[in-house]
């Protein structure tokens, strides 16, 4: 809809709510909390709510200056989006983390702290249950929500609805002819009538009855009026029948690429998505794409994106259905999740520094499939990142294309990873683990879970839920057990070690190190070794048991001297010193203080070399030496200048 014409009267109304007193005021109940003001556009599928309720937001957005978000509740096939992701999607568009994993209570008193002493408006487009925006709605009264959906919002308190039935006939014929720009409508003013009549007054109807008179400029308006007049009746109102109208003039391959719509990810369509669900061309899709968004089939987004109109969802699910044979669209699905596949290695390979390592990665990638610098493929990733994380959600959800999906979401998790980071991306590497989880369960892959169970026990260890990540860690264990996997097993014993240190308690977090530590050495992974020997120490040292804890260090010393790994035997050098030292053993922590100031010099390590410096100036004080002492802490301040942030040992083990 080019204007809001005809809806300025629901504007007005909207606009006025905004400020009148409440529902439970008015009613002599007291609400139980300040809360935002919600504002309900109601309305039929097509009937314009989401484009009044854009409206709205944008002649408000100067009363909020703090944010505008957006949110849709409903996918165009009609499944609801989890509310998790909603409240994630909004704390994104604030700015703020979402910690990975977290549950929806944690994120909506999130968003709520957000929000808290903010003036925002809250787009909550096509909600189909109170709860999921409920969990979405701010405790701050200077918030305003506007929500679309169908019918009434039941639970939700103090909610002043606007229903929208169709255009009026002036209104109707005034967006015809703002649509197409076109004198058929101005000379002919009974026949436009006629038209509107024909389309209910649908903002959506009208919407393709002017794109098919913009296809057709040798048509007159009166035709397109009887053809609509002459379709038999059906059950999707003047909607379905404008539909069927422009899906019939279309040629028999276009007919068949929108059948196929439907398929694409969370209605979000370009062109390798059109090509691979339709096996055409790029450029085809292409071509094919903009001829739809002329007729109104889909609508143009950013960076080269389609939107599937949700009112149009079910008509094309409904065809899809009746003229695709099942074998057909799985070999359809199977073309779009492999061509994903392909780009998103391309996009991974497009982070690599090395133009050698870029080469390598794209070697036998159709040009179509490349991407033209790093910045070309960051962005692709990004805007299209809904459409990846929805197409790997509905492949495992699928359950009849498990290969692809797998390397659908290991595709997804190593572009993520290159790109972001595994500290960025851990929000959404959490819900991809959870999808590897979900396949190798179904399919009885004890290896894949096992590595799955691992991945999400160190997100869940990393925001602090160590409880859920011991859990998953134990899991992981027997999972690894059962594959016969040492690496997973070995990797799991440990991390429950480690689980068990962050919750303080020593004497498993010994036991289960010394599990892993056994496997190791009758193994002969040297380097586990002696990673494994300073957790112990570390442990040791934690548990106020200092000789155990010179013990494992000095044997972490010793791998580290037969790998010839000098960095390493440094560390463990420092933590000896650094034991010595609270055992009430000055002189000898100096000496072997000595002993790895040497090693960091060889290993080239400043930052190592300042932090013991440091420490040699802190025993030489306790000693009575505060001359020395000083010498050394000049001598660090030489290497790594004033930063004492600088001078903090931190040893692998940690």
């Amino acid at each position: 809809m080019t204007d809001f014409v005809g809806r300025r009267r629901e504007l007005k109304e909207l606009r006025e709510d905004i400020a009148r007193t409440g529902l439970d005021t008015l009613s002599g109940r007291k609400a139980k909390a300040p809360r935002a003001r919600v504002l309900l556009i109601a309305g039929r599928p097509g009937s314009g709510r989401t484009a009044l309720a854009e409206e709205l937001v944008r002649e408000v957005r100067d009363d909020y200056p703090d944010a505008v978000l957006r949110v849709r509740l409903t996918l165009p096939g009609g499944g609801a989006v989890a509310t998790e992701r909603a409240v994630r999607t909004l704390l994104e568009g604030l700015g703020r983390p979402t910690p990975p994993g977290a549950g929806e209570d944690d994120l909506s008193s999130a968003l709520r702290a957000a929000l808290k002493g903010k003036r925002a408006v809250l787009l909550v487009d096509d909600a189909a249950d109170p709860h999921q925006v409920d969990a979405l709605l701010p405790d701050t009264p200077e918030c305003l929500v506007v929500v679309t959906a169908e019918g009434p919002l039941t639970g939700i308190p103090d909610v002043r609805p606007c229903t929208l039935g169709g255009l009026d006939t002036p209104s109707a014929v005034k967006m015809l002819a703002g649509g197409i720009r076109d004198t058929r409508i101005t000379v002919d003013p009974l026949a436009a009538e006629a038209l509107a009549q024909e389309c209910g007054g649908q903002p959506a109807a009208l919407c393709l009855a002017g794109g098919w008179l913009a296809a057709h400029p040798q048509a007159s308006v009166a035709d397109l009026a009887k053809q609509l007049h002459d379709m038999p009746p059906g059950t999707d109102g003047p909607l379905g029948r404008a539909f069927r109208l422009v899906y019939e003039s279309l040629p028999q391959p276009a007919q068949r690429t929108l059948r196929l719509l439907p398929l694409a990810p969370a209605g979000i369509v370009d062109s390798h998505t059109a090509s691979a669900l339709a096996g055409c061309s790029v450029a085809a899709a292409q071509s094919v794409l903009e001829d739809f968004a002329g007729l109104g089939l889909v609508r143009h987004a950013q960076d080269g994106l389609f939107l599937l109109p949700g009112c149009l969802a079910p008509l094309l699910r409904a065809l899809l259905e009746a003229k695709e044979r099942p074998a057909e669209v799985q070999l359809a699905r199977a073309r779009m999740l492999e061509r994903t596949v392909r780009l998103l290695v391309s996009c991974r390979a497009m982070a690599a520094d090395d133009e050698e390592h870029v080469r390598e990665r794209l070697d036998g990638l159709p040009r179509a499939l490349r991407f033209p610098d790093r910045r070309a493929a960051a962005t692709w990733l990004d805007t299209r990142l809904p459409a990846l994380t929805a197409s790997a959600s509905l492949a495992v959800a699928d359950g009849e294309l498990d290969t692809l999906a797998r390397r659908l979401v290991a595709a997804l998790v190593r572009a993520l990873a290159e790109h972001r980071g595994t500290t960025a991306a851990a929000p959404e590497l959490y819900g991809l683990h959870r999808l590897v989880l979900d396949v190798a369960e179904r399919c009885g892959l004890a290896r894949e879970r096992a590595a799955a169970l691992l991945n999400l026990a160190d997100l869940d260890a990393e925001t602090g839920r160590t409880h859920e990540a011991l859990e998953r860690y134990r899991a992981a264990l027997d999972a690894g057990k059962a594959a016969n996997d040492p690496y997973a097993t070995g990797r799991a014993m440990e991390s429950v070690g480690g689980a068990y240190q962050e919750l303080a308690d020593w004497h498993r977090a010994c036991d289960w190190f010394g599990r892993a530590l056994s496997q190791a050495l009758a193994r002969g992974e040297r380097a586990d070794e002696a990673r494994l020997y300073g957790r112990l120490g570390n442990v040791h040292m934690y548990a106020g048991r200092y000789g155990d804890a010179l013990r494992s260090w000095r044997a972490a010393a010793a791998g580290y001297r037969k790998l010839a790994d000098v960095p390493g035997q440094a560390k463990a050098l420092s933590e000896m010193a650094r034991i010595q030292e609270y055992a009430g053993r000055p002189a000898e922590s100096l000496h072997t203080c000595r002993q790895a100031v040497e090693l960091a010099r060889r290993a080239g390590d400043l930052r190592l070399q300042a932090a013991l410096q440091v420490r040699l100036a802190d025993t030489l004080d306790r000693l009575g030496d505060p001359a020395a002492a000083r010498l050394h802490r000049s001598a660090a301040d030489r290497l790594l200048g004033d930063d004492p942030a600088a001078c903090e040992i931190r040893s692998d083990s940690d």
